[in-house]
């Protein structure tokens, strides 16, 4: 076991963090626990308890640094777009194939829960500014919309992406034939913004 000087807070938290990633590439977070996660890094539970507060706020940290790693792709992803309409469709591309490339760290970021506990501020600026990020592109491609149509507008065409990115995940189309997510976020992107 290492002692609690062989690494800085700042090292054990980089430790934790890519040694959960590594598992995550593997199997579900549901296989986790803290000792078993103590154990990887070769430490104990309770220097995970002092250095992240709990085992939630480690995963937490977990699914911020998934959303840090998903929100760097998409400004690099969205800033190769000719116009906002074809932004829109790479950011819808980049959520799927980050889903069906990683699949247990995208569902670890909605199966995680607080649990009755506040979100901290530093999780929630992070979900601000993805969602953000869609909300800038839809002002752009509808520039007489008003601002709650525009937050509506981007619940509903996340939802339907997340909807077909999590059927993608899972391969649970029930289709005699196979099924593109792509080409289903297409459709659906092309269908909405016609009618919006």
């Amino acid at each position: 076991m290492a002692r609690r000087n062989d690494h800085t807070r700042d090292q054990l938290i980089a430790l934790t963090l890519d040694a959960v990633k590594s598992f995550l590439e593997s199997k579900s977070h549901h296989e986790l626990s803290l000792r078993k996660v103590a154990t990887m890094i070769g430490y104990v539970p309770s220097t995970l308890v002092n250095v992240f507060g709990n085992y939630n706020l480690l995963l937490l940290r977990v699914v911020a640094n998934t959303l840090d790693e998903l929100s760097m792709l998409a400004q690099q992803s969205v800033a190769t777009a000719t116009d906002n309409r074809d932004a829109l469709k790479k950011l819808a591309y980049l959520y799927h194939d980050f889903a069906c490339d990683n699949p247990h760290r995208w569902q670890l970021i909605f199966a995680h829960s607080m649990n009755g506990e506040q979100l901290p501020e530093w999780q929630a600026n992070r979900i601000d500014g993805m969602t953000g990020m869609l909300e800038h592109l839809l002002v752009n491609i509808g520039e007489n919309k008003s601002c709650d149509e525009v937050v509506e507008a981007s619940r509903v065409l996340w939802a339907g992406v997340h909807g077909i990115t999590m059927l993608s995940v899972d391969d649970k189309f029930f289709s005699r034939q196979p099924m593109d997510g792509k080409a289903l976020i297409d459709n659906l992107l092309d269908s909405y913004l016609s009618s919006w």
